[in-house]
């Protein structure tokens, strides 16, 4: 349990500073920074547990929750000023986020008796929907929605959770390999600029 604490809580500051830099890239006030913060660090999970009928909400339940999302927000704007490439800053704390809370998200449901597939999609919504709440209140198109492997990378590292288990695996070790795997995919696919290929429509 301690484990996953430490990573539930690791994931939660890596989506908080990613959401701050996100809001701070579009010139929002301090306060329009801690709402992106807050959305950001809070919303995949907040999706999960009402899927899961864990109410009320996690975070809602933990003021440590809320002491890490209100630190990350003030260190990033205590040191915005050493944060020079956003753009860069920004996709490898999201990648970070990413890594960490599917792996908890997954947790959470084998703790609720679901399949491993349930599991495996519980992890993806909680690692993805913290950063669609953040691109939808700054009115971009949400990243997962586009030609990024992102998604996929999160369902992936589920997918090599199950297959270290069924090698039985120690837990911790397996969570830390699967959340290494997602993290790694993230920061290769945005190194080299890998992409799925976008639909379009026949008038194009």
């Amino acid at each position: 349990m301690l484990f996953r604490e430490i990573m539930e809580m690791l994931g939660t500051s890596a989506f908080a500073i990613s959401g701050a830099l996100a809001a701070m890239r579009q010139r929002l006030d301090v306060f329009g920074v801690l709402v992106i913060t807050f959305a950001t660090a809070v919303g995949g999970g907040t999706i999960r547990d009402m899927l899961i009928g864990n109410t009320p909400v996690a975070w809602l339940k933990d003021q440590q929750t809320i002491t890490v999302i209100f630190g990350s927000y003030l260190l990033t704007l205590i040191f915005r000023r050493y944060l020079r490439h956003f753009n860069r800053t920004l996709a490898v704390f999201d990648a970070v986020g990413l890594g960490f809370a599917t792996i908890v998200g997954l947790q959470r449901g084998i703790e609720a008796g679901l399949s491993p597939a349930v599991c495996v999609t519980l992890g993806m919504v909680t690692g993805c929907f913290g950063g669609v709440v953040r691109d939808v209140l700054l009115n971009e198109i949400p990243l997962v929605f586009r030609k990024d492997i992102y998604a996929s990378a999160s369902m992936l590292g589920g997918l090599l959770y199950f297959l270290f288990a069924a090698w039985d695996m120690f837990r911790p070790l397996a969570a830390t390999l699967s959340m290494l795997a997602i993290i790694g995919i993230r920061l290769v696919v945005m190194r080299y600029g890998w992409e799925f290929p976008g639909v379009k429509t026949p008038e194009d």
